[in-house]
């Protein structure tokens, strides 16, 4: 019987991940979505210079950008480019998927957050988060378990 193909998300290819939105986000739903670059990203990219933290995703004019992510420049890069790290890089989605998360943005209260960033087929796509914030019992709860998850893999560790 012949297997089936496993689905990658990245992997070994991530390029940068947000674990602070797990922490301040339920994360509903997870889309994958293309990113447009300039060349010196994509160097300041390959060399890992990427930091996703305070950024997020709006929707502005019918259309999906990606807000206060920050991509260093290479020192070698061109003199006659003038880099700037925080700009507003546009995401590229199916008309479909974006009518679908204005949808859900606007009436539902979500937000829409950038989880991680990863190369396929030597493309740089950008995870997004469909979620809704946490309050600070959620988050309390959620270190909680964390916690007791470790204490549980140590005890069955010890005999």
């Amino acid at each position: 019987m012949a297997k089936g193909k496993k689905k990658q998300t990245g992997g070994g290819n991530t390029i940068a991940l947000n674990k602070k939105a797990s922490h301040e986000y339920h994360i509903e739903q997870r889309l994958e979505c293309g990113i447009a670059l300039e060349g010196w990203e994509v160097k300041g990219m390959r060399a890992g210079r990427v930091q996703l933290k305070e950024s997020y995703v709006k929707i502005l004019r019918g259309e999906a950008y990606l807000i206060g992510a920050h991509i260093s420049a290479l020192p070698s890069a061109s003199t006659h480019v003038n880099p700037e790290p925080t700009r507003t890089r546009k995401l590229l989605l199916k008309r479909s998927e974006l009518n679908r998360l204005i949808g859900q943005t606007e009436r539902a209260g979500y937000t829409l957050v950038p989880t991680a960033l990863y190369w396929k087929r030597g493309r740089a796509k950008l995870e997004i988060g469909l979620a809704k914030g946490k309050k600070l019992h959620d988050k309390r709860a959620t270190e909680k378990d964390r916690d007791w998850a470790r204490e549980k893999e140590r005890l069955f560790k010890q005999g």
